[in-house]
């Protein structure tokens, strides 16, 4: 443990104890009463475990803006990293070694932001220790991982969110309000992707061993993506399912797609990719109805008339803010609001549903074949 304001390191007596760190959505049954909150004024407090990237550019510039949270920890297996990122936002506690943060700092909640193989482990630990949970996604490596991850929150009853930020775009919840409303019609098609450029040798080497990862591209960008297609579709139940990757560095993807026929006709394609050689990053997300059609980054959409397509885009559905910081800022409202009880408790079945559903595609093709879910 350091301690920033006595300068206390690991090991020594400390002349006072801090604090430290935690994060999703809509469907289900217990609420969690106020009296949950160790202060009097309500105020949330948060440890933060993982130092890393997402940290430092999502998590802790949304919470240090949050007046109603207060940020008692950073925890990461690199304590001179932690230290040096509790300085930058005046967190008084930084330590390396999970079990220091939760004991020493008890936090209301934490936000897991470690490398995907310790997420089950760091969720299950929080839990534990009476915190709730707000996680970088993936929730776990495979469906049997997530079962064990609910199976531990029913017990511990405290929230568990799976960070799916881009449910929580404005252009994406002005999308989904027009699906709700049955403005487009009966969705028919889903059409969604994201090329990034990450160079072979670039980033963390857990990102491109699979047994630490979960997987490559498909894993990483196909995820969250498919996760918006099927919130955005109502959770519709896919009936066929047919994978294509194209391996890379270290055993996992670079490059994969994957369609899904839905048995109400609907059907979803992904494409994702590592090596996007191009301009820009490019994401989009594109909905066709019976009676209209939407996309996302940009907003449009667009309601037939009179045998006309008429652009019927709201305006203002997009704010100053970055999309993304405005994304992670939205989460950990919401986040709030659950742990508050004022919003229905997030429901991981749907992460289990999405996590069956990514080992399909991975097995269609591997096998090289449709295969039933």
């Amino acid at each position: 443990m350091w301690n920033a304001e006595w300068g206390v390191g690991k090991g020594e007596a400390p002349g006072r104890i801090g604090s430290v760190c935690r994060s999703y959505h809509p469907d289900s049954a217990f609420r969690i009463p106020h009296s949950a909150f160790s202060n009097a004024r309500m105020s949330l407090r948060v440890g933060v475990i993982g130092a890393g990237a997402i940290s430092q550019v999502a998590h802790l510039p949304v919470l240090s803006r949050m007046e109603d949270v207060s940020v008692v920890g950073v925890c990461d297996n690199d304590l001179p990293k932690a230290q040096a990122l509790a300085r930058r936002f005046a967190i008084r506690n930084a330590f390396d070694d999970i079990e220091d943060l939760l004991s020493y700092t008890k936090p209301d909640a934490v936000v897991v932001c470690t490398p995907n193989h310790l997420h089950e482990v760091h969720i299950s630990t929080s839990l534990a220790a009476g915190a709730h949970v707000l996680c970088e996604r993936p929730l776990a490596l495979s469906a049997a991982g997530v079962e064990r991850i609910i199976a531990a929150q029913e017990r511990a009853k405290r929230i568990v969110m799976v960070g799916m930020n881009h449910r929580f775009r404005s252009d994406v919840q002005a999308v989904r309000e027009f699906v709700r409303r049955g403005e487009l019609g009966q969705i028919k098609a889903i059409r969604a992707g994201w090329y990034l450029f990450r160079p072979s040798r670039s980033g963390p080497d857990w990102r491109r061993r699979r047994a630490e990862s979960g997987g490559g591209a498909l894993f990483d960008l196909g995820l969250p993506l498919l996760d918006l297609a099927m919130w955005l579709a109502g959770m519709p139940e896919p009936s066929q399912v047919t994978g294509s990757i194209s391996r890379g560095e270290g055993g996992v993807e670079d490059l994969g797609c994957a369609l899904m026929v839905c048995r109400d006709g609907l059907s979803i394609f992904l494409d994702v990719s590592w090596r996007h050689m191009g301009e820009a990053e490019r994401f989009w997300v594109d909905l066709t109805g019976a009676k209209g059609a939407a996309s996302v980054s940009p907003l449009r959409v667009f309601k037939e008339a009179h045998a006309t397509p008429i652009n019927v885009t709201p305006t203002g559905a997009a704010g100053r803010e970055n999309a993304f910081t405005a994304s992670y800022r939205s989460e950990w409202a919401y986040f709030l609001a659950a742990v508050q009880g004022r919003v229905d408790e997030p429901d991981l079945g749907e992460q289990l549903v999405l996590q069956r559903l990514m080992g399909t595609i991975y097995r269609s093709a591997e096998e090289g074949r449709d295969v039933a879910p």
